[in-house]
């Protein structure tokens, strides 16, 4: 199996990632330079976390007009898999590949610590290997992941199970104290309605090996194996 990850400028986490993949899951990665619009091959794309284009204007938002970023919407819209971390979710967003947008955190600073998230929708390609209302435990570490979108919107992912992942307590309290960032109903993580794009704050990548501290992001990547050679 084939991973794509795109490498914009400012991109800080792509090779954090691309080791998760090569050498902790034993499979492919190709690097995709900003520039570069040929998918090809790509059996799932990760956009990964950093500050591309230093996060001028807002996170993301620069990242989007990429060649690449086009290529990742039109592979998307195909059906391809896509996930976004931390300001790859950023990006997802600005694409309009996910609805709503961030802010600045409640606390207007920068965050970088361990949560614990609440597993709400293991019905995805990423998430296929947890169960219902697992409570796992991976970092965050940004400046502007407070989600937040309109009222209808809001409804409508909640409804149709569109939260994936939602900050909690390490017993699966869902709390405005367990809430680090201030995101509406603790979300931490959504996918789109058809399942094949999901995009979240905390960072799998940095909790894939026990060494790190914790191996709970480990099988969101192989849930994505699973899911593309089922």
């Amino acid at each position: 199996m084939r991973f794509g990850i795109p490498v914009y400028p400012g991109s800080n986490c792509d090779r954090d990632v691309g080791w998760v993949v090569e050498k902790v899951l034993g499979h492919e990665v190709r690097y995709l330079w900003h520039r570069e619009i040929d998918l090809s091959g790509i059996d799932c794309v990760i956009i990964p976390g950093g500050f591309s284009y230093g996060d001028y204007l807002r996170a993301g938002a620069m990242a989007k007009l990429s060649p690449v970023t086009e290529a990742i919407c039109e592979f998307a819209e195909k059906g391809g898999l896509v996930m976004g971390i931390c300001n790859g979710f950023q990006i997802l967003l600005e694409a309009g590949l996910l609805p709503g947008a961030m802010l600045p955190n409640k606390t207007l600073s920068f965050i970088c610590e361990f949560v614990h998230l609440r597993v709400e929708n293991n019905q995805t390609p990423f998430t296929s290997l947890y169960e219902k209302g697992e409570v796992i435990r991976i970092p965050i570490a940004h400046a502007e992941g407070n989600y937040t979108c309109s009222p209808e919107v809001l409804k409508e992912l909640e409804e149709n199970g569109q939260v994936v992942v939602r900050y909690c307590s390490p017993e699966g309290e869902v709390s405005e104290e367990f809430n680090p960032n201030g995101s509406l109903n603790n979300i931490a993580g959504i996918c789109n309605k058809r399942g094949n794009v999901f995009g979240l704050m905390p960072h799998p990548e940095r909790a894939a090996e026990a060494i790190l501290g914790s191996t709970d992001g480990y099988r969101m990547f192989e849930s994505i194996v699973k899911s593309v050679l089922a």
